[in-house]
């Protein structure tokens, strides 16, 4: 979610420079695809100038879309989201479902009657020519289109629910309610309402908000956790320490598998 402006607070967006960060308005409708292709140029441009490109994950599937070349399938025909939607609501999810069932049992098989999201993204897929389950998943394998070490913090738990509290509290406390409220009263994408926190700061009363956002950063950073494990090859760093301390592990371990060279920036 730091691909859009207007939320800076909300979404934590890095203070130091970076790439892809604030570079979409609050009504653009994301998609992976289109941050694979920006993701593989910055890259790309990063290595061709002789530096080391250094990528810090989101979720799962944004960042082996950056890292890896995932093959995404394109885009749905105009209003099939509308459409497919309207077919799930209208008709019934045993309805919806039971369309894809005939066109598609793979995908079928795989995402329950219930699940609405998954449901009309499927329906979607199917219409576009593929499927939400392809032939090969290329999602969890160690293929990269360039070399590339991948790392992932380990935090304690305990240590990890002090800092999701802590950072909630000092979103509040840096104005998140006024930042919020500027960014409803504009048109918004139906990808930047997933925001974790967008919601419950915009309708419930402080403490209840804070409360909301707490549980919520939790169950998504017991999310990540799990996606995180699933990364072949994950060398995994302590994260319970100065940020310094940690950034110099992982170049002297970089270096040490000849990826990373010894002179030249960030």
């Amino acid at each position: 979610m730091q691909v859009y402006r207007g939320l800076p607070i909300l979404t934590n967006q890095p203070q130091g420079p970076a790439q892809l960060v604030g570079i979409w308005p609050l009504a653009h409708e994301a998609s992976v695809g289109e941050y694979q292709r920006l993701a593989h140029a910055a890259i790309d441009g990063i290595l061709s100038a002789g530096r080391t490109p250094i990528v810090v994950g989101g979720t799962g599937l944004y960042l082996r879309a950056a890292l890896a070349d995932l093959g995404l399938p394109p885009a749905p025909p105009p209003g099939a989201r509308d459409r497919w939607e309207a077919v799930y609501d209208d008709k019934g999810p045993d309805h919806a479902h039971g369309l894809l069932a005939e066109h598609d049992p793979a995908a079928a098989a795989a995402v329950h009657p219930n699940d609405r999201r998954r449901v009309v993204r499927a329906l979607e897929l199917m219409e576009a020519g593929t499927s939400l389950r392809p032939d090969r998943d290329r999602l969890w394998t160690n293929e990269t289109r360039r070399p590339t070490i991948a790392f992932g913090l380990d935090v304690p738990k305990d240590v990890l629910e002090r800092r999701i509290e802590g950072r909630t509290r000092a979103m509040f406390e840096r104005g998140v309610e006024d930042e919020v409220r500027a960014a409803l009263a504009g048109p918004i994408s139906r990808t930047a309402r997933h925001v974790v926190g967008l919601r419950e700061v915009a309708e419930l009363p402080l403490e209840q908000a804070f409360e909301a956002i707490v549980v919520a950063t939790r169950r998504y950073a017991a999310y990540q956790r799990k996606w995180m494990r699933r990364i072949p090859g994950l060398v995994t760093v302590g994260g319970d320490r100065p940020p310094g301390e940690i950034a110099d592990e992982i170049v002297d371990m970089a270096r040490a598998r000849e990826r990373v060279p010894a002179r030249g920036g960030r």
